[in-house]
């Protein structure tokens, strides 16, 4: 190694991670790990050389120090952005304070979420004075957001302990990019969005998640300005989700809530204006009494699907044509009251938005006539308004919840978008997970985010499979769609959990055959083990009973599959009922597969199949998460070892060792200290026949 190569930020990274180094002595927990040096002088080679770097960090590799100890010393101005609010939480309030501490950094950092996460002052003084209360426990809430608001210096609703995730309190006194007044507020010189913002553009290292991330993109394509600062190294943790997240954001959509929320503020802005509520009462009526009418009329609709297959219900369109005309309707009189306050002003904005989006989506045979009536407002929007088809790009679809609606266009590739973005910030770009390469290759992930030949790193996880787990593929089974396919999954569950004495996440490919199964375990008399079943209580809820119980089975569908952590003996069993193929009848799914079939790829291939080795990657990832921990992962789907394909998820998989034996199963949990090898147990396996897709 030359002088100038020690001396370079990947040579200091890993020094700062080994044995002896800053983080060992001043992390008490700290422990070197080979595979984490490895993906920091990646990490390091990337951000000097401006590079694009993909890299799969195994559980237990500490990505998060593997990539914040060579941002930290680039010494450049660096976002991370994480999956979720919590991880991004985590990152700023524990792990970064570590590093910088134990490297001596004096790096400004600064945390940044979306509006929405940020107390309005305006929107919370509007709501002192609307009877919109509906209940004492709400009340009691409010009274605290009103407290907390006194005292609070950086305005994150985070800061609420206690406070329910749906409650529909936050709503109402936050903002969104629609119904914000920008510096036409009142209450702009103390606005928590504009101060974090302030502090974001002063930092060195700025830790968002990847809906703002996106946001700032979205925005940027449109030419609207950005939110985040330009950055010289961007670090995308959790980059699986990316591609999903990004065809949401680089799409558009409008859903019941926002339609709702604009008729009420509406009413609300007209206590300061003279007049106005009188002209503006009924029209508001209208446009919420329309929002509510188009969810009665799609009520017998599937939760998901086609534009086409909306419209090809009369009411449905009747519904969307009396939408179309409360939003004309309230548009046309808020405009003579634009001057009287700029709350009436920003709702005169957000009906033209709210009219330009709905016609949009819905340019067909119930709106197409009504294009003359557009105003000047949004003249120019609709004439950009793509065809009864939008093209091979996008697919227009809706779906349903159980009080409301969103009728959505996305585009079925978000590479180019992405792509884009990178080439003008000229800055280096790291996508790490724990689950990115599809049997050692990266391809996959690489053309959905627009990579054109990245650097690629497999950090393998530094864990002892050999000792810590055992991967049971249960015999005998039937074929998934098989119609007693469920029951026999429980049946060759149940001596496992018995083996375990329960402990067990027990993860779904579908709802309903999660609900089967919680029938079945509760009116078995061979299961003791308190059950708790997705659906029943709120996540958070369900995960902290189940670390209590001890003892705990736990039924999840695909959100349990990832962003859970469960340390220790609480969880020593994962199952996995089939492989997790995305749903055939999701709309953005089948018409992604659709475009790839027409530009003669192979949709089984080149999609279905990539998607659900990644899906099963994360939810194999919820069994062992640290050095300590035991288990036994059971994959129920006997595909596995009867498809040609079957080969390519076990071989995307950590080195579990194999069996199709219970008693292996029971001597792993009765003989902690066994060794169970992987050339025995793997020798008694059948090879995949080699069977079509």
């Amino acid at each position: 190694m030359s002088a100038a190569d020690a001396n370079g930020l990947a040579a200091r990274s890993r020094e700062a991670l080994v044995e002896g180094g800053p983080l060992a002595a001043h992390i008490p927990a700290f422990r070197p790990r080979a595979a984490q040096q490895a993906l920091a002088m990646a990490v390091g080679d990337a951000i000097e050389q401006r590079a694009t770097l993909l890299a799969e960090a195994g559980t237990g590799t500490g990505k998060t120090f593997a990539y914040l100890v060579p941002a930290l010393l680039s010494g450049l101005k660096t976002i991370v952005s994480t999956g979720t609010r919590a991880l991004q939480d985590q990152l700023y309030h524990r792990d970064l304070p570590r590093v910088r501490d134990a490297l001596g950094s004096g790096l400004r950092s600064a945390l940044l979420k979306g509006r929405a996460n940020y107390l309005c002052l305006y929107r919370l003084e509007q709501a002192r004075g609307a009877p919109r209360l509906a209940t004492r426990d709400q009340i009691h809430q409010f009274q605290r957001i009103v407290a907390w608001a006194g005292r609070t210096r950086l305005g994150d609703v985070a800061e609420l302990d206690g406070l329910p995730e749906d409650t529909p309190l936050l709503p109402m006194v936050t903002s969104t990019v629609d119904n914000c007044l920008g510096n036409d507020c009142p209450f702009w010189s103390e606005c928590f969005v504009v101060q974090a913002r302030q502090r974001a553009q002063a930092a060195d290292v700025v830790v968002v998640n990847h809906h703002l991330l996106l946001a700032d993109l979205a925005l940027k394509q449109e030419g609207f300005g950005e939110i985040l600062p330009g950055a010289q190294a961007f670090i995308v943790d959790e980059a699986h989700q990316l591609p999903e997240l990004a065809a949401q954001f680089f799409g558009e959509g409008l859903s019941a809530r926002p339609l709702v929320e604009l008729a009420r503020d509406a009413v609300a802005e007209c206590r300061d204006v003279p007049g106005a509520l009188p002209v503006l009462q009924l029209p508001a009526q209208a446009l919420d009494g329309a929002a509510r009418g188009l969810r009665m009329a799609m009520d017998g609709l599937p939760a998901r699907g086609t534009r086409y297959r909306a419209l090809y219900q009369p009411a449905v369109e009747d519904a969307l044509h009396a939408l179309d005309e409360a939003l004309v309707h309230l548009r046309d009189v808020l405009a003579p009251l634009r001057e009287a306050s700029p709350g009436l002003d920003a709702c005169h904005a957000r009906a033209a938005l709210c009219l330009t989006r709905l016609r949009r989506w819905n340019d067909g045979a119930a709106s197409a006539a009504m294009f003359d009536d557009a105003q000047a407002t949004d003249e120019s929007e609709a004439e950009a308004s793509p065809a009864e088809h939008p093209g091979d790009d996008s697919v227009l679809w809706y779906e349903l919840t159980p009080r409301g609606f969103r009728l959505q266009r996305t585009p079925l590739d978000v590479s180019a978008p992405l792509r884009a973005h990178r080439e003008v910030s000229q800055a280096a770009w790291v996508f790490t997970s724990a689950t990115l390469a599809v049997d050692g290759s990266f391809e996959h992930i690489a053309k959905r985010l627009g990579l054109d030949a990245p650097q690629t790193l497999l950090a393998p996880s530094p864990f002892d499979w050999a000792h810590q787990a055992l991967c049971y593929l249960p015999p005998r089974l039937p074929t998934p769609a098989a119609p007693g396919y469920t029951a026999a999954v429980v049946d060759a569950l149940l001596p496992v959990l018995h083996a375990s004495g329960g402990r067990a996440f027990v993860l779904f490919s579908s709802h309903r055959a999660l609900r089967e199964t919680a029938v079945l375990l509760r009116a078995s008399t061979r299961c003791p083990w308190p059950l708790f079943v997705q659906g029943e209580a709120p996540r958070h809820v369900l995960l902290q009973r189940f670390r209590e119980s001890g003892n705990g089975v736990l039924l999840g569908a695909a959100s349990f599959r990832e962003g859970v952590d469960v340390a220790g003996d609480a969880l020593s069993v994962v199952v996995i009922d089939k492989l997790p193929f995305a749903a055939p009848d999701d709309p953005v799914f089948e018409a992604r597969l659709d475009a790839i079939r027409r530009a003669g790829g192979n949709p089984f291939r080149d999609e279905q199949l990539p998607q659900a080795v990644i899906a099963l990657k994360q939810g194999v990832g919820r069994l062992i998460r640290t050095e300590a921990d035991r288990g036994v992962l059971v994959l129920c789907d006997p595909r596995l070892l009867g498809r040609g394909y079957g080969a390519l998820f076990l071989d995307s998989l950590p080195p579990l060792p194999r069996t199709r034996e219970i008693a292996d199963v029971e001597a792993f949990f009765a003989a902690p200290a066994a060794t169970i090898l992987a050339g025995e147990t793997d020798a008694a396996l059948p090879h995949p026949e080699s069977q079509p897709s």
